[in-house]
């Protein structure tokens, strides 16, 4: 989600924040572009998840190049519903949520890889 650079992860091109951001400099086929650019992103990541991790083209009854289709489309369909339906959090949360939650389970996922993998080295 946060790599497509729409909400509820877009704070440096939010309108409220910078009256919508670095596409205030752009208007016409520039515009376009990089409108088009980001629904690229979209697809491209919807390809790559359906790829990576949910079994690509296989699937039972169809051909291999319908699956892949379907289950990119579902994806697509996924982001775009995220994106309408949940809220843009301010800044402020954007960061506590980052600095009081993220971070600290960061760390416990490096303590507890580490330990793992001393307690196997054994």
């Amino acid at each position: 989600m946060a790599v497509c650079h729409r909400h509820p992860f877009d704070q440096p091109e939010a309108e409220q924040e910078l009256a919508d951001g670095y596409h205030i400099e752009y208007s016409g086929m520039k515009f376009g572009l990089f409108f088009v650019g980001e629904y690229i992103g979209i697809v491209t990541i919807s390809a790559l998840m359906v790829t990576l991790f949910f079994g690509g083209w296989q699937g039972p009854l169809l051909p291999p190049f319908i699956w892949f289709a379907l289950k990119t489309a579902f994806f697509m369909m996924m982001f775009i519903l995220i994106r309408a339906s949940l809220p843009r959090p301010r800044y402020d949360q954007v960061m506590s949520f980052g600095w009081k939650i993220c971070l600290p389970l960061t760390l416990i996922n490096l303590l507890v890889t580490a330990a793992v993998i001393l307690w196997q080295a054994q």
